[in-house]
C-alpha cells in the first residue's frame, strides 16, 4: 500500500512547481516566500506531534519500544527516553493563519487514541494570526538557526502560546544547518563548467560594523545546466578573500571553466588571474555600463547608454564568433571612445579600461552570447535577500546571514534557465577547452609564465 504524502513534502513540491512554470524569478520567489512560511510552521506542527507520541511517522508503539530495549543499560543521567504514548495520527484538517502578506493554509494534525489530550504549542487554542511574513520567513527561517531566537520570534510573532520545545526546535534548525553544511562541503569533481558566474552581495553581519561581502558562484555545465556551486561569507572582496574562495571550489575537485564572467573588482579580477589563469574572462557588461553612465551627464546619459549597447550588437554583422568579430566589436569601442573623449574623458576612460575583457564572449556561440556577457542575472536573487532582510535590520552572524541566501538561491536554482546545445555548439566548446586548459607540451613551455594577454586569443 502506497504510504500518503506528508504535509511538509506535499509543500516542497509545491515550491519546486512554482520554478518549474517558467515564470519570472521575482514573482517566484514571491510565492516560495508563502510557501516557505507553511513550511516553518508544518514543519514545527508535524514535530510536536512526534515529540508528544514519541514516534516518527509510520513507526508503531512496539517498534519504538523495542529499540529502547535494544540499547542495553540503564539510560544516562539527565537523559531520560521518549515519552511512548498510545494513539495514533488521523489525518489533518486545514486551519487558516492571517498574516500581512495573506492567508497561510496549514494541515492542523489529528490524533486519535491518546490518553491525554494534544495541543500544539505553536497555536495554542485561539491563535489565528502572525506578524508579518518576513517575520516568519526570515527571523525563523534564519535567525532560528539559533535554539532561542527561534523561540523567541515564534512567540512575539504567534503569542505566548507559540513556545515550542527545545527539542522541536533544535530538530527544525539543526535540519536547516545541516544541509547548507553539507552541500558547502560537496564533492565537485563531477561537474564541468563551460561558463562560471561570481558576483557578491553586501549584508550586516555583525554589531557596529559595515556591510561585508557574500560571494556566490554558480555555473553553467557542458550539458547546458545550470549549476549553483559555491556561497560564503568573506571579510572584504580584496585579492585574498576572492583567492580562498576560488581555490576552495578547485579543492573540491572544479575543473577550471572555460569562461569567468565577473564584474570588475580589482581584487577578485587578480585572484581569477591567479587561480583560473587559463580561463577566459569576461567583463560583466551591465556593470561597465553603470561605471562609464556615472561619469556621464544626465543630458547627455540616453545619448551615450544607446551608443554603448550599439557596440555590442552584433545580429546584422554576419560574422561567426572569433577573432574577427572580437576585432570588430573593438573598433566600435574606439569609434565610440573618439566621439565622447573630450567631452566625457572620464567615462572614456572607464570605458577602455580593461577593455579586451569586454569581448571574450564574443568567442564563444553565438546563441549563448546574452546571457554569458554579464554577471547580473543572480543580482535579481540577492536583491530578493536584501530586501527581506531589511524586515531584522541585521543578521546575529554569518551563519544566519549565508544560510538565509543559500535558502533564496538553492531553491531559485531549480528554476533557472540552462543553455541550447547543439552538437555543434559541443563541438567548438570542446576545441575551446583542449587549447585553453588542455595544451601541448610545447605550448606549456611556452605559456609559463603566462602574459594576460593570452586571455583574449583566438578560440
Amino acid at each position: 500500500m502506497t504510504r500518503r504524502v506528508s504535509p511538509t513534502e506535499a509543500i516542497r513540491t509545491e515550491i519546486d512547481a512554482v520554478f518549474a512554470e517558467g515564470r519570472p524569478l521575482a514573482d517566484c520567489l514571491e510565492d516560495v516566500a508563502r510557501l516557505g512560511a507553511r513550511l516553518i510552521i508544518q514543519s514545527a506542527l508535524e514535530a510536536e506531534v512526534e515529540e508528544f507520541l514519541g514516534r516518527a511517522r509510520y513507526q508503531r508503539t512496539d517498534a519504538v519500544t523495542a529499540q529502547d530495549d535494544d540499547g542495553g543499560g540503564e539510560e544516562p543521567a539527565g537523559q531520560a527516553g521518549p515519552v511512548v504514548r498510545t494513539g495514533h495520527r488521523n489525518g489533518h484538517r486545514q486551519a487558516t493563519i492571517k498574516t500581512t502578506s495573506g492567508p497561510v493554509t496549514v494541515a492542523r494534525p489529528r490524533l486519535r487514541g491518546t490518553t491525554e489530550k494534544f495541543a500544539s504549542r505553536l497555536f495554542g487554542t485561539s491563535v489565528t494570526r502572525t506578524n508579518a511574513l518576513e517575520s516568519l520567513v526570515i527571523a525563523s527561517f534564519v535567525r532560528g538557526l539559533s535554539t532561542r531566537d527561534v523561540q523567541n520570534t515564534l512567540a512575539e510573532a504567534l503569542g505566548s502560546d507559540a513556545a515550542l520545545s527545545k527539542s522541536t526546535v533544535s530538530n527544525i534548525c539543526q535540519s536547516i544547518r545541516g544541509e547548507y553544511d553539507a552541500w558547502r562541503e560537496r564533492d565537485l569533481s563531477t561537474i564541468t563548467l563551460d561558463y562560471l558566474f561570481i558576483d557578491a552581495s553586501h549584508f550586516r553581519m555583525h554589531p557596529n560594523a559595515p556591510a561585508e561581502p557574500v560571494p556566490a558562484a554558480w555555473g553553467i555545465d557542458t550539458d547546458g545546466r545550470p549549476v549553483f556551486i559555491g556561497l560564503e561569507a568573506a571579510g572584504s572582496e580584496s585579492h585574498d578573500a576572492w583567492a580562498d574562495f576560488l581555490k576552495n571550489l578547485l579543492d573540491r575537485g572544479l575543473v577550471p571553466p572555460l569562461l569567468v564572467i565577473s564584474d570588475g573588482g580589482a581584487g577578485l579580477i587578480s585572484a581569477c588571474e591567479l587561480v583560473l589563469g587559463r580561463s577566459l574572462r569576461q567583463r560583466c557588461l551591465v556593470h561597465k555600463s553603470r561605471n562609464v553612465m556615472s561619469k556621464v551627464s544626465l543630458h547627455d546619459q540616453d545619448q551615450v547608454k544607446k551608443g554603448f549597447w550599439e557596440i555590442f550588437d552584433t545580429s546584422e554583422l554576419g560574422l561567426p564568433p572569433g577573432q574577427r568579430l572580437v576585432e570588430t566589436v573593438q573598433r566600435r569601442i574606439d569609434d565610440l571612445a573618439t566621439r565622447w573623449e573630450k567631452t566625457y574623458p572620464a567615462a572614456v576612460k572607464s570605458l577602455l579600461t580593461d577593455r579586451s575583457s569586454l569581448t571574450a564572449y564574443l568567442r564563444f556561440p553565438a546563441e549563448h552570447h546574452k546571457r554569458i556577457r554579464h554577471s547580473n542575472f543572480i543580482e535579481r536573487t540577492f536583491g530578493e535577500t536584501r530586501r527581506r532582510v531589511k524586515v531584522i535590520g541585521r543578521f546575529p552572524g554569518e551563519t544566519s546571514c549565508v544560510s538565509l541566501a543559500f535558502a533564496v538561491l538553492s531553491r531559485a536554482a531549480s528554476g533557472w534557465r540552462g543553455f541550447t546545445t547543439t552538437p555543434a555548439t559541443a563541438r567548438q566548446l570542446e576545441r575551446m577547452r583542449r587549447d585553453l586548459l588542455h595544451p601541448t607540451d610545447a605550448e606549456v613551455i611556452h605559456l609559463a609564465p603566462r602574459p594576460r594577454v593570452s586571455l583574449t586569443k583566438a578560440a
